[in-house]
This record gives C-alpha cells, sequence and structure tokens, in this order.
C-alpha cells in the first residue's frame, strides 16, 4: 500500500471519529432528564425539597398505614378508642384498686389515660418506624423515592391515631368537670403542640436509629417488643413522678417521655407543680436523637440492601 493511500485512509478514520463524537456530543445535549439519581451529598441532607415533591406519595402511605390496619376487621376505626380505653380501665383495676398506688389525687381513669395517650403515640411510632429497612426492602430494591417519607408517613399516621384517643381524653376530662371534680386545666395547655412534637422527633430518631442497626443486627427486632414494654414502666405512666422515691426519680427521669407525661398531665388535670427540666430535657434529648437518627439512617440508605 502507497503512501499517499495510507494518509488517505488515516484522515478518512479522523473524519469519521470527529463525526461520531459530534453526534455523541449532540446527542446528550438534547437530552432533558426528569430525574438524576444520585448518592447523597452529605450526613444531614433530608432531601426536604424531594420529599415535598413526593408529598402525594407521603399521603398515599399515611392512608395506607391508617386505614389498611383495620380494614378487614369487624369493629374497624373503633379499636382506635377500644384499645387506649380498655388499657385505661385495666391499669385502674390492677394499679389503683389492686395495687393500690396513688394517682396524686387526680381521678385514676383520667390520669392513666393521660398517661397512655402519649404512651400509645411514641411506642407505635417507634415500633413501626424501627423495621422501616426491613418491611419495605421489596419497594426500596425496586423503584426510587426519598427513603425518609417511609418513616414520616409512620409518625403522621399515627399522630391521627393519636387525635382519635386525645378526643377520647378529652371527652372523659369534660365529663369529670361536669361531675364537679377538681380538675384544673391551666396555661401548660400551650405547651402541648410541642409536646406532641418531641414525641414523634424522639419516636421518629430512636426508630430510624434501630431500623439502621436491624440491617446487620436482627437480634435487635426481637428485642424492640421487650424494651418498649420495659420503657413504659420505668416512665411515668402509672405513678406521678412526686411518688417515685428520692433516689429513684434521677432514673425515672432520665426517660425522656416521664417529663413529657408529667407535662401533659399537668397541663390538663393541673395536679402537681411544673419544673422546665420536664420539658427542656425531652426538648434537647429529641433533637439530638433525631438528628443522630438521619445521620445513621442517610449513611445505611446507600447500602442496606447488600445485607437486609
Amino acid at each position: 500500500m502507497s503512501t499517499t493511500t495510507t494518509k488517505k485512509l488515516v484522515e478518512k478514520k479522523e473524519s469519521l471519529d470527529f463525526t461520531e463524537d459530534s453526534i455523541s456530543k449532540e446527542a446528550h445535549e438534547e437530552e432533558n432528564w426528569t430525574l438524576v439519581i444520585e448518592p447523597s451529598s452529605g450526613l444531614f441532607d433530608l432531601k426536604l425539597k424531594e420529599v415535598w415533591r413526593y408529598r402525594d406519595l407521603l399521603q398515599m402511605f399515611v392512608r395506607r398505614d391508617f386505614v389498611a390496619v383495620y380494614k378487614q376487621t369487624v369493629l374497624g376505626p373503633i379499636w382506635f378508642f377500644l384499645q387506649p380505653l380498655l388499657t385505661t380501665i385495666t391499669f385502674t383495676i390492677v394499679f389503683g384498686r389492686i395495687a393500690g398506688m396513688s394517682t396524686g389525687g387526680v381521678p385514676p381513669l383520667l390520669f392513666y389515660m393521660a398517661g397512655i395517650t402519649c404512651w400509645n403515640y411514641f411506642s407505635s411510632c417507634l415500633t413501626a418506624t424501627s423495621s422501616t429497612f426491613r418491611s419495605n426492602s421489596g419497594i426500596f430494591g425496586k423503584v426510587y423515592f426519598p427513603r425518609l417519607i417511609t418513616p414520616l408517613a409512620i409518625v403522621v399516621s399515627n399522630m391521627l391515631k393519636f387525635g382519635v384517643q386525645f378526643l377520647l381524653f378529652l371527652a372523659f376530662m369534660l365529663y369529670f368537670l361536669l361531675e364537679g371534680t377538681p380538675i384544673q386545666p391551666n396555661l401548660l395547655l400551650l405547651l402541648i403542640p410541642f409536646l406532641i412534637i418531641i414525641m414523634a422527633l424522639l419516636a421518629l430518631g430512636s426508630g430510624m436509629i434501630i431500623s439502621a442497626l436491624t440491617t446487620k443486627y436482627r437480634d435487635l427486632q426481637f428485642l424492640i417488643g421487650f424494651a418498649v414494654q420495659l420503657g413504659m414502666y420505668a416512665s411515668a405512666v402509672i405513678y406521678p413522678i412526686a411518688e417515685v422515691p428520692q433516689k429513684y426519680q434521677l432514673f425515672i427521669m432520665a426517660n425522656p417521655m416521664s417529663g413529657i407525661i408529667e407535662t401533659f398531665r399537668l397541663a390538663f388535670l393541673g395536679n402537681g407543680e411544673f419544673e422546665w427540666f420536664y420539658f427542656l430535657y425531652p426538648l434537647t434529648f429529641s433533637i439530638f436523637i433525631f438528628l443522630l437518627g438521619v445521620i445513621i439512617f442517610n449513611k445505611v440508605e446507600k447500602s442496606f440492601m447488600d445485607t437486609v
């Protein structure tokens, strides 16, 4: 092959390569992607914009969690009322009548219902959120959406259940007020919305931490039920903090739910003395746990499919 022929072939090859590069570049510039999936850029990246974009999915999950649980039951939503009511009656008989535990001068029915209403919301959120990765591994492995939506939906749907049980508590409180029972609602009622948010953050953060850990350590899923039950007795659900011996009060107050429940009771029933520690400690603790939960959740969600 002559030198001239070889030179022409090289020039032709370069021309074809240039043409292919130009076509590829033009095609790339004309592509308009509607969604770009990238790994989280930071531990504190909550992707709140994406959560807002997927708010319809959040609403669907909330509806699923709220409706599907009792959809095929005989009594349906009535269970929202029956569960706290039956638990309250049981506590009143066992702890109030048989054990003779003091309720600080408050009617036992109202005393236990106030504590149960708060504790049910926290425990339901914590238990459901703690299995986020394990329970949703099938859908997580098939389609993309902000993973934070799943635990958020649990917290919101349980807030609706809390609202139903809260109305039941108000109905009984109104009955006792009409009967002349010395109940004194006070300005601490202004803290109630903050108490609900604190419980939500505490349950959400704790649940995300446990959910992340259970992807590697499956034993935790068997311990969570026992831990929740033990935590109830280590809080102020069945006794007022003032009735706890001084040497045990620090242990009881280490549980942030104790301060929340005590403040909730004082706000509606007005029996006892309020201390800002009851409010500030759970607030600080819940924010810390929530931030820690977000860090661990964001880290684990990138690779949990390899271990779940």
